[in-house]
C-alpha cells in the first residue's frame, strides 16, 4: 500500500483501486479542503508547493498587507509551479481600498499581465468610500480578468454590511472571499465566520484567513464548517549579510532588517496536517 499526502492532495499507488476503504475515506475527506499559502517569494512558493498546498497566492510588501508582486517574481512562480495553482494579489498600494481612476487603470495592467504569464488565478477588492462593495470598478477588474478565478481579499473585512454583501459578490462573478471574520485574526472571528458560512445565500467559497496556523486551524474548521484556509506558515531566517551598519533604516525604524521571514514545508505540512486533529 501507498498513500500520502503530497502536492495539493493524496498521493496514490498504481494500485489505488485496492486501497482500504478508510483510506479512500481519509483521501476523499483531505480532498475536500483548499490549502492557501501567502507566498511573499519564489522560495516561499518552492516550499508550499513541496508541502502540498493547494494554491499560493503570491504577495510583495507583506507589512502592508499584501501588494503586487513584480513581473519577474509571477513569471519565475508560473515557472517553477507545477502542482500547486498560482494565484497573485491584485493591489498597487498598501492602505484602504477606495481606488483612483488611474489605480483601476493599474490594476487593469497588472492583471493582464498576468493573463499573459498563465497564472490560474487573481485576487483583489474594491470598496467605495462609504465601505460597500464597489460593484462599477469590480466589474471592470473582472473584465480585464476573464477566465481566471478570481478572489475577492480582506477589503471584505472593512466593508460595512458583510453578510449583505455575499450574494452581490457572488453575482460579480468571484469564486472565494478571504476572510477574518472582520476581526484581527480569524479565530478571534469565528462567530461572523461561522454566520458567513451558514448564511442561507448564493456565496462564493469563503476562505478563512489571517492568523490561520497548526495551533488552530482545527478549531476555526469545527466551529465554523469552513474547508478553505488562507495561511502563510513563515518562520525566520537569518540575513546572510555579515556586515549591516547599524542606525539606518530601510523601512520602518522598528523593523527586523536582520531576520528574513518565509514559508517553510515544514510549517505548511504541519498545519495541514493539523486539520484532522
Amino acid at each position: 500500500m501507498c498513500s500520502k499526502f503530497r502536492r495539493g492532495g493524496w498521493g496514490r499507488c498504481d494500485a489505488h483501486s485496492t486501497l482500504p476503504s478508510s483510506v479512500k475515506t481519509i483521501e476523499s475527506y483531505m480532498n475536500s479542503f483548499e490549502f492557501e499559502i501567502c507566498a511573499n517569494s519564489l522560495e516561499s512558493c518552492l516550499a508550499a508547493q513541496a508541502a502540498g498546498a493547494t494554491r499560493v497566492e503570491l504577495c510583495a510588501g507583506i507589512p502592508e498587507g499584501g501588494t503586487t508582486p513584480s513581473y519577474a517574481e509571477i513569471s519565475y512562480a508560473r515557472k517553477m509551479l507545477h502542482s500547486t495553482k498560482l494565484h497573485v494579489i491584485i493591489r498597487p498600494r498598501g492602505g484602504d481600498f477606495t481606488y483612483s481612476p488611474i489605480e483601476i487603470e493599474r490594476m487593469g495592467l497588472d492583471i493582464t499581465m498576468c493573463k499573459e504569464i498563465g497564472v490560474d488565478g487573481v485576487v483583489f477588492g474594491c470598496l467605495t468610500a462609504d465601505g460597500d462593495i464597489d460593484v462599477d470598478n469590480c466589474v471592470k477588474l473582472l473584465r480585464h480578468a476573464g477566465g481566471l478565478s478570481c478572489t475577492f481579499h480582506r477589503a471584505y473585512d472593512r466593508c460595512k454590511s458583510p453578510l449583505e454583501a455575499l450574494p452581490k459578490l457572488r453575482e460579480l462573478g468571484f469564486d472565494r472571499v478571504l476572510t477574518s471574520g472582520q476581526a484581527p485574526t480569524a479565530e478571534a472571528g469565528i462567530d461572523l465566520l461561522k454566520q458567513i458560512q451558514a448564511a442561507d445565500v448564493k456565496k462564493p467559497i469563503i476562505m478563512a484567513g489571517c492568523g490561520v496556523n497548526e495551533g488552530n486551524i482545527a478549531k476555526i474548521h469545527a466551529a465554523t464548517g469552513i474547508t478553505a484556509f488562507h495561511f502563510s506558515a513563515r518562520e525566520p531566517q537569518q540575513s546572510a549579510t555579515a556586515y549591516m551598519h547599524g542606525g539606518v533604516a530601510m523601512g520602518k525604524p522598528d523593523a527586523d532588517e536582520a531576520t528574513l521571514q518565509y514559508t517553510t514545508e515544514r510549517r505548511v505540512a504541519a498545519t495541514i496536517a493539523a486539520i484532522n486533529n
